[in-house]
């Protein structure tokens, strides 16, 4: 490359001194081809063209190009060589794209609006922000009032129908009032189907514009100028807001979005210099239809089935319900902090929300009640093993139960006298008890002793067995021997073969 300096000397030499290419070349110290190139720029020597390779295919490859303006460089390569053409794809590529027909620049009129007539609405994908032990991605929803240029804007985990429509609520309430149209960019969030200009929208956002008075409307296919409002206002956010700044929580950068939202409406108003955007929404909120007086749900509302153990589980995370509902289904309600889980219209807990991952947000008061539940189904237990293995302990324990005595503790001492002196001597020592009129474990116990002492054994000492084995052991009813006594046929004298023994 050479200057405009060197190639105003070069034509100088050549037009006023007459010097020859090579002259100059040697002079200038450059190449001789560099000099000639030089003079045919500006216009001293005729541009000398070499014969090209696909100079004979040129006329068909116009052919083409003007029946087939958007026809693929490499489709017409294949084309060119199946008629004869040796040279390679990538020279052919650059050839193609200098021949290629410009389609005409199309011409747009500034759209102006009129107060509170119509709003945009866009998401805008922000990276990821990491909350616990989840990363999440990170989006920001952006709501610009097209007449004022007034820009909202609130930042979410998620894209979902029910944030989608919480936001707009902010928005609403933001700007004090409800515009008559709001433009979508075809969001899936929005729009089920389209075909040409046919639109279906989502019936839960259709009852949320009909509970606010707006109309939605959505921009045509591939007209970006139609919604340049946000898309300016998404720019205008990335690089003044949010361009080098760290996010590690997402309320603090809400609230910090929310400042820079005041702070951007001094900016000069786009249709008047001299004005503020600020000033021109003040214009604006006159014609802003009115809040109603209710606002729309928007919490997210699923139904989940409470497995064994008392927890529902909710985008990632655990939550405890009362365990009196497990294998049951319940409503989860979720909010952009809150967790309510009702079963019909009774709530049954709430908990805040976790955006991160793997954790268990548990109530205090059903762990208290799980386990008290637990320490009642032990008992329960306990009396069925009890009365399993003596029967008469049932009319103890209703006696104890009448005196108001604590029966967990006796039903565990009955339990371990069971385990030493085995069924048939506590039935024994429970009957003498209930006849004393003395029913309480410490008094069963004294008579097992006693009957211990008077037939001179040692006291009966408590042999630990694994919990399989209790069960095992305390399972079996005892039965009366005497019947199989009766089964050995007639004791009165020896048999045949005792009275072969020698």
């Amino acid at each position: 490359m050479i200057d405009a300096q060197l190639r105003g000397e070069i034509r100088r030499l050549f037009l006023v001194e007459k010097w020859k290419v090579g002259t100059i070349a040697r002079q200038l110290q450059l190449h001789p081809s560099t000099v000639r190139r030089a003079l045919e720029k500006s216009g001293v020597l005729p541009q000398q063209r070499r014969g090209r390779m696909i100079d004979p295919y040129l006329p068909f490859i116009e052919q083409v190009l003007g029946t087939y303006p958007r026809l693929p460089a490499s489709r017409l390569y294949t084309m060119v060589v199946e008629r004869g053409y040796p040279g390679g794809p990538d020279q052919f590529r650059h050839l193609v794209a200098s021949m290629r027909p410009k389609p005409q620049r199309e011409a747009f009129l500034s759209l102006r609006m009129l107060p509170g007539e119509q709003a945009q609405v866009d998401w805008g994908h922000f990276g990821r922000l990491r909350v616990g032990r989840a990363h999440r991605r990170l989006y920001a929803f952006v709501f610009v009032l097209s007449f004022s240029r007034t820009v909202f804007v609130h930042f979410t985990l998620d894209t979902r129908l029910e944030t989608f429509l919480h936001a707009h609520q902010l928005a609403f309430h933001y700007v004090d009032g409800v515009v008559r149209t709001v433009l979508y960019d075809n969001l899936r969030t929005a729009v089920i189907e389209r075909q040409g200009t046919a639109v279906r929208f989502h019936p839960v956002l259709l009852d949320f514009a009909s509970h606010y008075g707006f109309l939605p409307t959505v921009a045509a296919v591939a007209r970006g100028n139609e919604k340049g409002r946000v898309e300016r206002a998404i720019r205008f956010l990335r690089s003044s807001f949010f361009g080098a700044r760290t996010v590690s929580d997402l309320d603090r950068l809400n609230r910090q979005v929310l400042e820079w939202c005041q702070r951007s409406q001094r900016r000069p108003w786009p249709q008047d210099r001299q004005r503020t955007v600020k000033s021109a929404l003040a214009q604006e909120r006159p014609r802003l239809l009115e809040l109603p007086g209710d606002d729309f749900e928007t919490d997210l509302r699923l139904e989940i089935k409470v497995r064994k153990t008392p927890i529902v589980r909710f985008d990632l995370n655990d939550y405890s319900v009362p365990h009196s509902h497990v294998q049951r289904t319940v409503t989860l309600l979720a909010s952009e902090h809150r967790v309510r889980i009702l079963d019909g219209q009774e709530l049954l807990a709430e908990h805040p929300r976790s955006y991160s991952r793997g954790e268990q947000i548990l109530d205090p008061q059903h762990l208290e009640e799980l386990l008290a539940h637990k320490r009642r189904a032990r008992r329960h237990r306990g009396f069925h093993r009890l009365f399993s293995a003596v029967p008469r302990c049932e009319e103890l324990m209703q006696q104890l139960a009448e005196r108001g005595e604590n029966l967990g503790t006796q039903t565990a001492g009955l339990l371990r006298l069971l385990r030493q002196y085995g069924p048939q001597r506590l039935d024994k020592a429970v009957r003498e008890a209930l006849l004393n009129h003395a029913p309480r474990f410490q008094s069963v116990r004294l008579l097992l002793e006693r009957h211990q002492r008077g037939l001179g054994q040692p006291p009966a000492l408590p042999v630990p067995l694994s919990q399989e084995l209790q069960q095992r052991d305390l399972s079996v009813r005892p039965h009366n021997l005497e019947d199989y006594d009766q089964l050995g046929g007639n004791d009165d004298g020896p048999t045949q073969e005792e009275s072969n023994d020698p």
